[in-house]
């Protein structure tokens, strides 16, 4: 185990992230965005703004992902 100088720093920020998407996944991102749209009775949103929450709610209902990290792992 290494030894370093700081302790872990609190992330409480956003942190920005740059990617590229497959043109298919952004085709279904927009098309996502419509029907959730026509759903709520809202304007469809820009497909960029349901990455966030897709991702929240791909973890929150993670099964394997929630044991994992109940799970202690070695140090």
């Amino acid at each position: 185990m290494i030894k370093l100088k700081l302790s872990p720093i609190a992330d409480d920020r956003p942190v920005k992230v740059t990617l590229e998407l497959p043109a298919s996944l952004h085709r279904d991102l927009k098309t996502y965005a419509d029907v959730l749209g026509r759903e709520s009775g809202q304007p469809a949103t820009e497909p960029v703004r349901l990455i966030v929450p897709m991702l929240q709610r791909f973890i929150e209902t993670d099964r394997g992902f929630a044991k994992a990290r109940r799970t202690p792992h070695p140090s």
